[in-house]
């Protein structure tokens, strides 16, 4: 099913003004960490998976 362009405009918005992104670069050195959450089958989940456990480590 095809998506209107309403709806097209509608999402870029949302995105444009409610998401957020964050790029992170790894150097030759850090290859196996990169390689690590390659490996993983949802890379965006691991790294949130991560940040979510650090954060409640802190409150502790």
């Amino acid at each position: 099913m095809a998506v209107s362009d309403a709806q097209r405009k509608a999402s870029a918005k949302y995105r444009r003004e409610k998401v957020r992104q964050v790029a992170v670069s790894f150097y030759p050195a850090e290859s196996a960490i990169y390689d690590h959450l390659k490996s993983q089958p949802n890379m965006s989940g691991y790294v949130k998976d991560l940040i979510r456990a650090d954060m409640q480590r802190r409150r502790d």
